[in-house]
């Protein structure tokens, strides 16, 4: 068999590998397979294996990756030869299908015999050819990694040689390697900017905001795995990956919190538990002060002393910025009613960069707050709801949405500065403004003026809780009438479907979580799933389209879903459905549902993945697919609302924000026939394979 350094739980260099085909190795005819898993960070076409054996002078290739990005197995003792004409001789050779990504692990497989040889990737076949060789000339063969002048910087793991009659499948659902990730799904508290940048306000100890990520160690099969082991994450620069340094006589450039305390985050790594570690962070470096430089966060298990790329994980790029740059043009906050909005020309959307506007459906922009996940605070918002006739009683109002007037919706369009945060309270943590909602506001109303005014000027977290405890003290008139307070306040609609909703979202969440449980803590999650089928389906009101299996995956990664889910698990799922079943109840949205004009519950990478065609081109320019935003949770003012992803015209996928509180198909246009009447869009993709992938 084979000899192999193997270091660190099997991994290893791709170009430590060296193996030795002898005599007695393989079958009595002295064919063999190989398989092994592979890891590639980078794009490089270059050698993977190479071989040699007493017959030949030189090495030889026997697995590459080309320029492609496909791997190539040649046959045995191969030796690059011209043709008379001087050129190279053309060679038979097995060639993968499809393109072998990169920054994942792979399963390769080789079978070598004397008439054929075959190319396998994840355990299916992907190329073979014809061969023409002895027993005795696959005898005495030597394999050996990458070396010193190939390009090419990989890992491997899990190297077997066998006998032609074992099965590379079997070995492929063997002992899958490992690799860390971070879960952008479960990310809270921090902003995206237009250009697709993480916005983080940090700074001085006294407006620096906290903000949270998870990690998940995961198998190459997307299990997460549960080992004793600790994470630690620390700054780095995004263009080059280098450490952000400690200033002189300052404090650590990223802290993280612990039991209200702050500590260089070094200092407190964070221990997997079910495979997940969490952190709640703070960054204290600006990047005005490094020369606008972008930060990302690296997290890693200090005690691979090798530094395995798989091994670290790193967010998307930051731009940590102050509290008080916030500057913003009024025209874009202040808008005093419905009447006066109006089409802007050369509106800059959410991706950035001004072109001409969609004319059917850009309204004026109004920049939101957004957050990747809802925290629910220390209060729980379901366990505090009273068994009593109100939560009997529905208003039909809340169902039924307001549809001012015009015959256009909004797209989203952001044009905040870069340097900017979107909620003025400094501790992002603050639970005050629930104090505030049990006083009576001058006009007899029992939400005080004061409760208003911390509403629209809270974050997320303070909005839940303020909901909360207004759907728990308050009738639907009265959460009707102070989501009409809030509109009137902050100028605009924007906020208050979330607010119209929030009684019975709760009020029906209870009732879910208390039929399922039965009084006990945990639910499991096949149980779980034939409920929230139902419940989607008579929120939505659609009758000819269920939930795939596909679709209560991304379900359960949004709730962070074990086999056992808990209630919080369940709340923050409960928050991102409901508004996404009760938005396709309006406007009859949900015949677009039934049709698969709108795609199941997808993300923003398996939306990205279908507008790409053979070869991972593109494919034509103003084909679209529509998708709820995953990151969008109740009370996100966005939550439950649509994304359009498609390529542009030049070349580049795009994603735009639909806000749907602006349309209806009054004058005889659906929304089918007002996107189809974009200069952008054309026609409507299709996703045909879905494969979840981080971020």
């Amino acid at each position: 068999m084979g000899s192999n350094v193997i270091e660190d739980d099997g991994y290893s260099s791709l170009k430590d590998l060296k193996l030795e085909i002898k005599n007695n190795e393989g079958d009595v005819n002295g064919t063999f397979s190989l398989c092994f898993w592979l890891y590639l960070p980078s794009e490089s076409s270059s050698t993977i294996l190479h071989q040699h054996n007493s017959d030949m002078n030189s090495s030889a290739p026997f697995l590459a990756l080309t320029a492609n990005k496909e791997m190539v197995l040649y046959p045995i003792r191969f030796v690059h030869q011209e043709a008379p004409n001087g050129n190279e001789m053309e060679i038979p050779t097995a060639k993968s299908k499809n393109e072998v990504p990169l920054n994942k692990w792979v399963h390769i497989g080789c079978e070598v015999a004397t008439d054929i040889m075959r190319l396998y990737i994840n355990g299916e076949i992907e190329g073979e050819m014809c061969a023409t060789c002895t027993s005795d000339s696959l005898k005495n063969i030597s394999l050996f990694g990458a070396n010193e002048d190939d390009s090419v910087e990989g890992y491997v793991r899990g190297v077997e040689i066998l006998p032609t009659m074992s099965s590379i499948k079997d070995y492929f659902i063997k002992d899958p390697p490992l690799q860390l990730h971070v879960d952008g799904l479960i990310a809270a508290d921090i902003e995206e900017d237009s250009d697709g940048v993480w916005i983080v306000v940090g700074g001085k100890a006294s407006c620096r905001r906290n903000f949270s990520l998870d990690v998940v160690l995961m198998d190459a099969f997307g299990h997460s795995v549960n080992k004793e082991m600790e994470i630690v994450a620390s700054l780095t620069y995004a263009d080059n990956g280098a450490q952000v340094e400690k200033p002189d006589d300052s404090e650590a450039p990223l802290l993280t919190s612990c039991d209200g305390i702050e500590f260089a985050s070094w200092d407190r790594p964070s221990k997997l538990v079910n495979g997940r570690a969490s952190f709640k962070l703070k960054i204290s470096q600006l990047s005005s002060k490094c020369d606008n430089r972008l930060f990302r966060i690296k997290f890693f298990i200090p005690k691979m002393e090798k530094g395995y790329p798989f091994f670290e994980a790193f967010s998307l790029s930051i731009r940590c910025i102050s509290r008080n740059n916030n500057t913003r043009p009024s025209t874009l906050i202040w808008k005093r009613s419905t009447s006066a909005i109006h089409a802007v020309s050369g509106t800059s959307w959410i991706d950035g960069g001004s072109i001409e506007p969609m004319s059917n459906i850009v309204h004026e922009a109004k920049p939101t707050p957004s957050s990747k996940r809802v925290k629910l605070g220390q209060g729980n918002p379901f366990a505090t709801f009273r068994s009593d006739n109100s939560s009997k009683q529905r208003d039909q109002q809340s169902h039924e949405g307001d549809k001012p007037n015009g015959r256009t919706m909004n797209l989203e369009a952001r044009q905040e500065t870069h340097e900017q945060s979107y909620n003025s309270s400094c501790d992002s943590d603050s639970s005050e403004a629930t104090n505030s909602c049990k006083s009576f506001a001058s006009n007899g109303s029992p939400v005080s003026d004061l409760t208003v005014f911390k509403y629209c000027l809270g974050n997320l977290t303070e909005k839940s809780l303020l909901l909360k405890d207004l759907a728990n003290s308050a009738s639907e008139k009265d959460v009707m009438d102070f989501a009409m307070q809030v509109s009137q306040l902050s100028g605009c609609l924007h906020h208050r479907d979330q607010i119209r909703i929030s009684k019975r979202m709760i009020e029906d969440g209870t009732k879910v979580w208390n039929f399922s449980s039965q009084n006990n803590y945990h639910v499991l999650w096949d149980n779980m799933i034939p409920v929230l089928q139902d419940q989607f389906m008579k929120i939505s009101c659609c009758r000819n389209r269920i939930l795939t299996q596909q679709d209560f995956e991304v379900l359960r990664r949004i709730g962070n879903c074990q086999e056992l889910v808990a209630q919080e698990n369940f709340e923050k799922l409960w928050c991102w459905l409901y508004p996404v079943a009760y938005g396709l109840s309006q406007n009859g949205l949900n015949e677009m549902w039934d049709s698969r004009w709108i795609e199941g519950i997808i993300t923003k990478e398996e939306a990205e993945s279908s507008l790409h065609g053979p070869g991972n081109s593109l494919v034509d320019p103003g084909t679209f697919v529509l998708r709820f935003p995953t990151s969008r949770s109740w009370p996100h003012p966005d939550a439950g609302n649509l994304i359009v992803t498609y390529v542009g015209s030049d070349f580049v996928i795009h994603h735009r924000l639909l806000s749907l509180n602006f349309f209806h198909s009054s004058g005889g246009k659906s929304l089918k026939e007002m996107l189809l009447e974009e200069r952008e869009l054309s026609r409507l993709g299709r996703i045909t394979t879905r494969s979840l992938r981080f971020a």
